[in-house]
């Protein structure tokens, strides 16, 4: 038998693997598969991706609960590795200079962990960094100096204990920064008007914008130096001063000559000011009165304004949306996440919106555009149609009418914990939402456009309690690093394989199959334990202890257990580890509708 990887990586990554787990013998490597009898790339490895010609290029093992060391001098014998990814375990110690060695590294996230210690000087030497992922930890020292890493785009450096002045890191080219409640000190650098105060907050020594704390002025060394900084200072002040001056007379002067112009909202690009608006303005204010301002720079928005659209696809209400009506309402930040925010707006006419900003999402504005306006054109009452879609080069906005009633995920895992849910309610949602995504599967099909990112957060109730499909069409897993992270979930049943072209059609399908599996058992689909649904429920049906996997209070109400059983198949073939074994979201469409007119036979009978 021949290997893809040589002995000596094999041996170097089973060592590793061993390190990951010291502390949990039970997860030693042999429980997650890693031996020498087999090979990383045609066995199973659980949590590892090769490259296609048979070399090991991402480890991902999330929430794994893990609690070892890192032995980097072992994997960085891996030398085509490009993505490591140990977000949410319970690892500590340091990280070793070793480091240095992985030299292809592009993505790194070890957030939320318990390391500590200084970050070495090598980790600035990966020039092939794009993300690096630290927080949560309790990481000492100071931030590492990434100035011969010109290709990273995203820092998260948050809730650690790091100390020193912020390195002059390439603002322009990051997307995502940030370093709070940590203990750094002295100037924040120019960050180009991109992040704001969120970014940097918690640090009680650190000065300058966007904080609101002034740095001190710095002492003049000799009196003739004192003399010549006081002139430049105050030349500078004049300065400013006269460039003010010249700016309202600017704006004073354009104010009078600009005539008032009705906007064109039905699908028509926005490509000048609105009346009353100018480009510094576009920003949301909360209830509180504070600013929550686009990242944009005033000067890099005006400047965007020719090539950005905003798009109004339809109108949530009785009256006619404006381009004016979103600058200017009232928002409030109701989430952050990875990619953005999410902000609960208010409309004048007392509709409420849920607008999504994006930022750094891997989807370029022409594939942006080309879906929203697809999706506009593609009607269903389960799925909710985007409102206004905004593109520039920085960041995007998304826009639905805002679901009153939460998510799917918090009715089932609430403060109640389901018990109000019933059967017949769930089974219910369970045959709405598999229709709506089949519709939406055979409208959208052969402009190839999944949801992508279907899973229990993303399914809203409307105020009539209808499940609505949210954020359809946004996840688009093209990428180098999605590619390499969807290969790693070929392994074991909870995961999904990319054989070929990868399939976010079948990646729906398999994340349908897991809804049902929460629908049945009340229970999380990952929690930070580690826990894995899919993969428990395999288990405990491989006992034959197949009534334990069910919601103790569907149990207590009454549910037919054989029907429970029928949907728990479908949810099997759904989450099929083979692709091209899943059923299409039709026919899965077809299983449930038909189990809950059954279900509704049975309850007219009875």
């Amino acid at each position: 038998m021949t290997y893809s990887e040589d002995e000596v990586v094999k041996q170097a990554l089973v060592r590793f693997m061993d390190q990951l787990a010291v502390g949990n013998p039970q997860r030693n490597a042999w429980y997650w598969g890693w031996n020498l009898a087999s090979d990383p790339c045609t066995s199973i490895w659980q949590g590892v991706a090769c490259s296609e010609d048979g070399y090991v290029e991402a480890i991902v093992l999330d929430q794994s609960s893990l609690c070892g060391t890192i032995d980097f001098t072992s994997l960085c014998k891996a030398k085509s590795l490009q993505i490591l990814s140990l977000h949410r375990n319970c690892l500590h110690g340091f990280i070793s200079k070793d480091i240095g060695a992985c030299k292809s590294l592009t993505h790194l996230y070890l957030s939320e962990n318990n390391f500590s210690g200084d970050i070495p000087s090598s980790l600035g030497g990966l020039e092939n960094l794009h993300w690096l992922h630290v927080a949560n930890n309790k990481f000492t020292g100071e931030l590492p100096n990434m100035v011969h890493v010109p290709g990273l785009i995203s820092l998260l450096a948050e809730n650690n204990k790091f100390s020193g002045e912020i390195p002059d890191f390439d603002f322009s080219k990051l997307m995502e920064f940030n370093v709070s409640n940590n203990n750094l000190e002295g100037l924040i650098p120019d960050v180009k008007g991109k992040f704001q105060l969120d970014s940097f907050s918690g640090n009680p020594n650190l000065c300058g914008n966007p904080l609101p704390m002034a740095c001190p002025p710095t002492p003049p060394k000799k009196d003739r130096e004192s003399i010549i900084n006081s002139l430049a200072i105050y030349s500078g002040y004049a300065l400013l001063a006269l460039i003010i001056l010249i700016f309202f007379a600017y704006k004073l002067i354009r104010k009078f000559k600009t005539k008032k112009e009705p906007l064109i909202v039905n699908k028509k690009e926005v490509t000048h000011e609105p009346s009353g608006v100018t480009p510094s303005e576009f920003s949301f204010e909360n209830k509180s009165g504070i600013e929550m301002k686009s990242e944009y720079s005033m000067t890099s928005l005006e400047s965007e304004m020719n090539t950005s659209t905003l798009v109004v696809l339809s109108s949530p209400g009785p009256y006619a949306l404006r381009f004016e009506d979103i600058l200017r309402a009232p928002a409030e930040l109701v989430g952050r996440g990875m990619h953005g925010s999410l902000y609960k707006v208010w409309l004048d006419n007392g509709v409420f919106l849920a607008v999504k900003r994006i930022r750094d999402w891997g989807i370029s504005n022409q594939d942006f555009e080309r879906r929203m306006n697809k999706i506009s054109q593609v009607k269903h009452p389960y799925v909710m149609s985007p409102v206004v879609y905004y593109c520039s080069r920085l960041e995007k906005l998304l826009a639905y009418e805002y679901m009153e009633n939460g998510s799917l995920f918090k009715m089932l895992h609430g403060s109640q914990s389901g018990q109000s849910f019933d059967w017949g309610s769930r089974l219910s949602i369970a045959a709405n939402i598999a229709d709506a995504l089949a519709y939406m599967h055979e409208e959208l099909r052969e402009s190839g456009i999944a949801h992508g990112n279907i899973k229990s957060n993303n399914i809203l109730f409307s105020k009539n309690m209808d499940p609505c499909i949210s954020e359809y069409g946004l996840m688009v897993i093209e990428n180098q690093a999605q590619s390499a992270l969807s290969r790693t979930r070929s392994k074991k049943s909870n995961n999904v394989v990319a054989h070929g072209a990868y399939s976010t059609f079948k990646v729906d399908v398999y994340a349908f199959g897991v809804i049902l599996l929460e629908l049945l058992t009340g229970k999380v689909v990952q929690e930070n334990s580690g826990f894995d649904l899919a993969q428990w429920v395999n288990s405990v049906v491989r006992e034959e202890w197949t009534v334990e996997v069910f919601d103790k209070h569907l149990i207590s109400q009454g549910a037919s257990e054989e029907r429970m059983v029928n949907m728990l198949q479908v949810a099997f073939k759904c989450i099929n580890p083979s692709p091209d074994a899943r059923p299409s979201m039709v026919e899965v469409a077809a299983m449930t509708i038909s189990l809950k007119e059954e279900d509704d036979r049975s309850s007219i009978t009875f």
